[in-house]
């Protein structure tokens, strides 16, 4: 059974960084993608990064510069670094992994993605 688990989400003044974690078990062979979505209150769900096994990387261009996202293929545990965070990132953030893909293809949700993490809350006050 596939399991993500995430943490690292909390409450940061703007301006502030978190780091969020993604660990992922009961998959242990192949390739694979992971990466992270979030979801506003009364907005549609948006990509934010994701990063596949062969360490190709897709970033959604209102984090470029600010989000970095990284794995531990050992660990197989995926990260995303946030960097001068806006009020407007304020969201719940949820990792997304599957198997035999691209970032690209995670994150244009030009696959289906079977596994999801529970999700957890960003939030930054002005």
């Amino acid at each position: 059974q596939v399991h993500l688990a995430e943490s690292g989400g909390g409450s940061v003044q703007s301006g502030g960084s978190l780091t969020l974690s993604c660990a992922i078990s009961g998959y242990t062979t192949g390739t694979y993608c992971m990466g992270w979505f979030r979801r506003a209150p009364g907005k549609a769900p948006e990509g934010v990064a994701a990063i596949d096994s062969d360490g190709r990387i897709t970033y959604a261009d209102y984090v470029k510069g600010r989000f970095t996202i990284s794995q531990d293929n050992a660990k197989r545990t995926v990260y995303l670094s946030m960097n001068s965070l806006k009020p407007e990132d304020t969201a719940m953030y949820y990792c997304a992994a599957d198997a035999g893909c691209s970032a690209s293809a995670l994150f244009g949700l030009l696959v289906p993605i079977n596994y999801w993490g529970q999700g957890t809350q960003v939030t930054v006050s002005s």
